[in-house]
């Protein structure tokens, strides 16, 4: 084995107990074998090279830590320990591991076979990697593996199920030992934390590379990559480090479960935040966070201020965080968030997002959360702009201000910009409008002009679409406008599911007698009732009943008329009948079956 290539023959016999059937792969110090015993049985077998072994892979009784770390370990999510031994081969001394040989694949050569996995799938495998993690982490003292990626997890297909199992245990260290001086050439640098590049490793280290291997089996590639293959070594941390700046992207997933993909996609942000402090505090904490039994924090990013408005990013619920209105989100995710997300393919097309949106509806629907939610959704830059914001006492000053804004948004792309009480921006411009009023006006059209190709996407939510100048909802400028009607039946029920989850319910509560009795009710009365109810059981010292909240819906009349809700009927008649304005999609709440 002193040859430059060190691979043992085939039939060459180790320590009279297994024989060689093929060579499988070779690191800076080992090299693996599949081999059989005396009994025909099939085993993964790792040999170390002492002379290449690092001091710091020894353990202070002179042993390989990688197999001593093994011999007690037992976990249906881990690879199997069957024997190790020391063994003299041509007057060199090695020691060796033998393994329950998994008949499987690496996840690796999963993507490679199947391209995309499904969300349920990466769910299931993150699940049963997180169960052996917290196998390790909960050691007296923990053990970080340390070198968990794509082709250090094997699919275990010899049973009934599959059965996700963590292999290669070379940089597996107890964490109370120090990893300082040990070579970790072999690391993959996309799945390390960024304290990692630091040397110090922990059990949150270990859940950040859950969270990568989560995104690297969904999108194909690991998050913030880039083709580091021509840069030099003390240039490849740095490079990294800089990547992870910029905004992560999460394109879409080919699902209709918004609320499972906002789940998994508000893991994995938690669990790969760059800032230690703010990930998940154990294996545990983020398994039950993918079950959904546990509220996922994620802390908010940084703001940008700007002098009259802001861009910020919110805490990430997305559209997860929204009862119904599935037709709209579906709408939005192909023609916004995938055309920024796909740009290529849709330029095939010769298409881009398009400019703008309009939501119109009773108040209290929803309009401007549903804005907040998709830039959330997108993960892209939100401004959010009230008519105080770009008010002057200087003539042309707003019109200034509205330049101002859209350069800002342009600077800062994919940006949404919503517009609240959008008819205060763009009034009609007859009988006694001002000069400088209808310059403002003309000041937005040209803004909104293609604003599109710009990675710029306006979302405007009014309450009075009649008041609105008619120029800008023609297309290239407001490309759609949406109806928000009050929740129906369905939706409020999904809402009061969502409203009273996290507080302490009676059993039993009856959401369809809820949602019977609110008919016409909107978004913010339900939240109203809920709170209501909430409080109310608070002074009785009890749980929140079936007879406390239809109480109070009883003394509570919805906040908007059935004659208000009849004319934005007329108005939504109005708009689709005229057919200049083109593309309008009937929206309402829209439930899906649970």
């Amino acid at each position: 084995m002193t040859s430059e290539v060190n691979i043992l023959p085939k039939s060459t016999i180790i320590d009279d107990k297994y024989t060689v059937h093929f060579h499988l792969a070779k690191s800076e110090f080992s090299e693996s074998y599949r081999v059989k015993n005396s009994t025909g049985k099939t085993f993964f077998l790792k040999l170390f090279n002492f002379a290449k072994l690092q001091r710091t892979q020894f353990d202070p009784s002179g042993k390989v830590k990688e197999i001593e770390l093994l011999k007690n370990c037992r976990h249906p999510n881990l690879v199997t320990y069957a024997g190790s031994g020391d063994w003299i081969y041509n007057n060199e001394r090695f020691s060796y591991l033998a393994l329950d040989f998994i008949s499987g694949e690496t996840l690796s050569n999963l993507l490679k076979r199947e391209k995309e996995l499904d969300l349920f799938k990466v769910k299931s495998i993150a699940l049963g990697v997180l169960n052996g993690l917290k196998y390790l982490h909960n050691q007296n003292p923990p053990i970080l593996h340390n070198h968990l990626n794509h082709q250090n997890v094997m699919m275990d297909l010899g049973g009934k199920m599959e059965i996700p199992k963590i292999v290669d245990f070379s940089y597996a260290r107890l964490f109370t030992t120090s990893i300082k001086v040990f070579s970790k050439k072999e690391l993959n640098p996309f799945y390390l934390a960024p304290e990692c590049f630091n040397d110090v490793f922990s059990p949150k280290s270990d859940l950040y590379a859950v969270g990568t291997l989560m995104y690297h089996l969904l999108y194909c590639l690991p998050p913030w990559f880039a083709d580091i293959s021509d840069y030099k070594k003390d240039e490849l941390v740095t490079t990294i480090l800089e990547q992870r700046k910029k905004p992560l992207k999460f394109q879409k997933l080919n699902t209709v479960d918004f609320s499972e993909v906002d789940l998994i996609i508000s893991v994995i942000k938690k669990s790969i935040d760059q800032n230690p402090e703010n990930r998940f505090n154990s294996a545990d904490e983020m398994i039950r966070a993918l079950n959904g039994e546990i509220q996922i924090e994620v802390k908010p990013a940084s703001i940008k201020v700007n002098k009259d408005y802001k861009i910020e990013k919110g805490e990430s619920h997305g559209f997860g965080a929204i009862a119904g209105m599935d037709v709209l989100k579906e709408i939005l995710y192909n023609d916004v968030i995938r055309a920024l997300d796909e740009q290529e393919l849709y330029k095939s097309y010769g298409l881009t997002i398009p400019n703008g949106l309009l939501l119109y509806g009773p108040p209290g629907c929803g309009k401007s959360f549903f804005a907040e939610k998709l830039a959330e959704e997108a993960d892209y830059n939100y401004i959010e702009v009230k008519p105080s914001s770009l008010a002057s006492i200087y003539v042309h000053g707003a019109q200034e201000k509205i330049g101002e804004l859209f350069n800002q948004a342009r600077k800062e792309a994919p940006t949404i910009i919503n517009f609240e009480e959008f008819d205060a921006f763009v009034p009609k411009r007859e009988g006694n409008t001002s000069p400088h009023q209808s310059g403002e006006v003309n000041e937005f059209l040209a803004q909104l002009n293609n604003c599109g190709k710009d990675g710029v996407f306006v979302i405007a939510s009014t309450n009075q679409p009649n008041l609105i100048d008619p120029a800008v909802l023609r297309a290239g400028r407001i490309d759609k406008v949406i109806f928000i009607p009050p929740p129906d039946h369905r939706a409020r029920k999904a809402m009061f599911k969502k409203l009273l989850k996290d507080r302490p319910i009676d059993f039993g509560i009856d959401y369809d007698e809820l949602s019977d009795k609110t008919e016409n009710y909107v978004s913010v009365d339900l939240k109203f009732l809920t709170d209501e109810a909430a409080r109310s059981a608070l002074k009785q010292k009890s749980k929140i009943t079936q007879k406390i909240l239809i109480e109070v819906i009883k003394s509570t009349r919805p906040s908007v008329s059935l004659t208000e809700i009849q004319k934005y009927t007329e108005i939504k008649s109005s708009l689709e009948g005229d057919s200049s304005k083109g593309f309008r999609p009937k929206i309402g709440f829209k439930i899906r079956n649970s």
